[in-house]
């Protein structure tokens, strides 16, 4: 019902130790208090009893003998013993003679009480008992009785006795209002451990959201004032956030001068080899073509890794997307394609704005090449994957001649051209995979339903 105890968190393993103990402690009490009231309810019976057994014994004392010799006990004035198996019984009877002789309450009838002597009850002081037995039709009965020896008169065995249903009903009443009242009390408790744990775990609450929102790049550190206990870790983590910033900004600067320093030479050398028309000089200056696009793919790669392990970049994409199609509406403008832009509102790339733009931007780009007229972007969101992570998807349409679905996987290798009627390096698929694949998601080649070439870009969403 609540999962894997291991995966729980703090706030359903407190409550689930707090209602236990709860329901634990109230039925462990409600069992004490039913026995101390059965108890003294037990006890004040046997007292009511007593009044009766002393009202016979003092009856049996005074007693005169009759024309047989026996002695002549009168009735209890109690309407209860003359009822006929009405549920309250008294018995006296002589145990020193050679037959017993039994006198008895009208109630009894014909039936006798059994002795609790013979069921081993042990006797208390002054020689009484109490205890249950099995009265007339298999009645359960409280019995106290008591021998008394009244010298020349002879010894008797007082009893008296009634039916439990006397006790068993106040018990009864006691346990269902007893019940009723820890039920609500338990209630009351799990309520009240909801509220402070509500209360309690509050500021961890806040702290997650101050994360949370750092992450999707909505602020730059964790804000507000949090208890003792919790200050230390929004510091260390406010800590931790600076120096992973300082850390990503000091590798961007390093790859941007190493960038400047190789590009600069390399640039030298193409426009010193292209004063020259000879073979060696165009040798020269085709390889350092290649060097310097090969360069430029490896530092756009360095610097995407070193974004992706930013904190908090996330960037809107549709402002992206249209800055794009405006821009490429200008380069393609001669040849009349039309870049048409759809959905993506509300979303944010879980990343830097110049690596969106460097993915997007060359899709579209290819796409302008090899498109006769449309070029189509769509961006919708994704349903959220089992890992708890939000995607969305950028999706790039043609309506150029296509590609063999065969040679989907060669176009996006490194520095792979299938076709070299038109311009490029052949590296700007490969930058795209890489740097999708950098921050988790992925690119794909596919067919286009209508015509041409569909290219889909799978990104994390903030």
């Amino acid at each position: 019902m609540f999962g894997d105890s291991r995966t729980r968190s703090i706030a359903t393993r407190l409550f689930i130790s707090a209602t236990l103990l709860s329901v634990v402690i109230l039925l462990i009490a409600g069992l004490v208090l039913t026995a101390v009231y059965r108890t003294s309810a037990e006890s004040a019976f046997d007292e009511r009893l007593g009044v009766y057994l002393r009202a016979l014994v003092a009856d049996l004392a005074t007693a005169s003998p009759g024309e047989e010799g026996k002695l002549e006990v009168g009735q209890l004035a109690d309407p209860n013993f003359e009822l006929p198996l009405s549920g309250w019984y008294w018995q006296i009877t002589r145990i020193d003679g050679p037959a017993p002789e039994i006198r008895s309450s009208r109630s009894l009838f014909a039936a006798r009480l059994p002795k609790l002597s013979d069921t081993g009850v042990p006797a208390g002081a002054g020689g009484a008992r109490s205890g249950y037995a099995a009265g007339p039709d298999d009645q359960p009965l409280r019995m106290v009785e008591r021998v008394i020896d009244t010298g020349d008169q002879g010894v008797y065995l007082v009893q008296v006795a009634a039916t439990t249903s006397e006790i068993e009903a106040p018990i009864h009443k006691f346990e269902f209002d007893l019940t009723v009242t820890f039920a609500i009390l338990a209630a009351m408790l799990v309520a009240s451990s909801g509220l402070q744990l509500r209360y309690g775990l509050q500021p961890l609450w806040r702290l997650q959201a101050g994360v949370a929102a750092i992450r999707r790049g909505e602020k730059e550190k964790i804000e507000g004032v949090f208890p003792r206990d919790i200050a230390p870790l929004a510091g260390e983590l406010n800590l931790m956030i600076a120096a992973n910033r300082d850390v990503v900004e000091r590798a961007r600067t390093q790859v941007g001068n190493l960038a400047h320093a190789l590009k600069t030479p390399l640039s030298v050398i193409i426009n010193e080899a292209a004063r020259e028309e000879s073979a060696v000089s165009a040798k020269v200056a085709e390889q350092a073509t290649i060097m310097r696009d090969q360069v430029s793919f490896y530092l756009d790669r360095a610097r995407a890794a070193v974004s992706a392990s930013k904190i908090g970049s996330a960037t809107e994409v549709v402002p992206v997307v249209d800055g794009l199609v405006r821009t490429f509406d200008k380069i393609y403008g001669e040849r009349g394609l039309t870049f048409a832009a759809e959905g993506g509102a509300g979303i944010k790339f879980l990343g830097e704005k110049q690596d969106l733009e460097e993915m997007i931007g060359n899709l579209i780009d290819n796409a302008g090449k090899w498109a006769r007229g449309t070029v189509s972007i769509s961006t919708s969101p994704e349903a959220q994957s089992d890992s708890g992570r939000a995607y969305f998807t950028v999706t790039i349409d043609d309506d150029g001649p296509g590609l063999d679905p065969s040679h989907h996987a060669a176009a996006i290798k490194r520095g792979q051209r299938l076709d070299e009627s038109k311009p490029g390096s052949g590296l700007g698929l490969s930058i795209v995979d890489d740097l999708a694949r950098i921050y988790g998601g992925a690119f794909t080649l596919e067919g286009n339903p209508a015509a041409g070439l569909r290219a889909k870009l799978r990104l994390p969403a903030a």
